[in-house]
């Protein structure tokens, strides 16, 4: 049974197929709220295309899955209102040439706009502004992100950014939402082994705060649930210390499907970029 905010994932001969082949295929999971969830494996093997089919956004071919009671793939808009997109190559990548500040006001801006409430829709400007402020603070906090860090403060560009600190921004900009279930594509690339070691304490952290997390990786750390793709098209899942693997890559032929909740979602950006004073 789920907790009161993370989402159970399971999983049983999972696979997704494409024009070219199978991108992943009979993928076991069964992780428990608030579990931090490595995916690695070699170039191709469809790392990628399984974190976004866990999080309903891509169709499975075939297998059962679950996430948070909800059924994959019939229930795919359910499953992607309760997870929320880290940084995801071609998918939710931030834009080099906002600021912090303004990545963090379009995010709540557009958490308002469609995830909100009537009754709070309703409410005095002055207490949206203060419950936004709020939720942003929270989920810098459970990022460990402190924007007074950084060169220019909230007004440092992405492009400016370290991996890291990007890394975490992404995140901040996920929790905003207050999910139950995080993805986190391409975790350790291009980090030193400090840096790796602070990002998986970091996702450590938001899964011990009852956010379940799942994490493609070159190398799992230690102690996570471990699922293992592989060319084969087949993945296998231990809990077992992870070996190395290459960076991710889609599967050839397998895209994500752009859904109606997404399209609304686009419609309304520039809403979001006029009012951070973007165009």
């Amino acid at each position: 049974m789920d907790s009161p905010h993370g989402a159970a994932v399971t999983a049983e001969d999972f696979g997704l197929k494409g024009p070219r082949g199978w991108a992943f295929r009979g993928v076991r999971l069964d992780a428990p709220p608030g579990a931090l969830v490595a995916i690695e494996g070699p170039s191709g093997s469809g790392r990628t295309c399984l974190l976004l089919a866990l999080t309903g956004r891509m169709r499975p071919s075939e297998g059962r899955a679950e996430v948070g009671g909800l059924r994959l793939p019939r229930q795919m808009a359910a499953v992607r209102r309760i997870s929320a997109l880290g940084p995801v190559p071609g998918v939710s990548e931030l834009d080099p040439a906002f600021t912090v500040a303004e990545h963090l006001r379009e995010r709540a801006l557009l958490q308002r706009r469609y995830d909100g409430s009537l009754r709070a829709l309703l409410r005095p400007r002055a207490e949206r502004a203060t419950a936004a402020r709020k939720r942003i603070e929270a989920a810098l906090e459970a990022a460990g992100l402190d924007p007074a860090t950084l060169p220019k403060a909230e007004r440092t560009s992405v492009r400016d950014l370290e991996r890291l600190e990007a890394l975490r921004l992404s995140v901040a900009l996920a929790l905003i939402g207050r999910p139950r279930l995080l993805a986190v594509d391409d975790t350790d690339l291009k980090l030193s082994d400090a840096e790796r070691a602070e990002a998986w304490e970091l996702l450590r952290s938001v899964a011990d705060g009852g956010t379940t997390v799942l994490a493609v990786c070159s190398q799992a750390p230690g102690g996570a649930i471990t699922v293992r793709t592989a060319t084969t098209g087949t993945a296998e899942i231990t809990a077992a210390d992870a070996t190395d693997a290459s960076e991710p890559a889609e599967a050839p032929g397998a895209t994500a499907e752009k859904t109606t909740d997404e399209k609304t979602i686009d419609e309304g950006t520039a809403d979001a970029f006029a009012e951070t004073g973007r165009a």
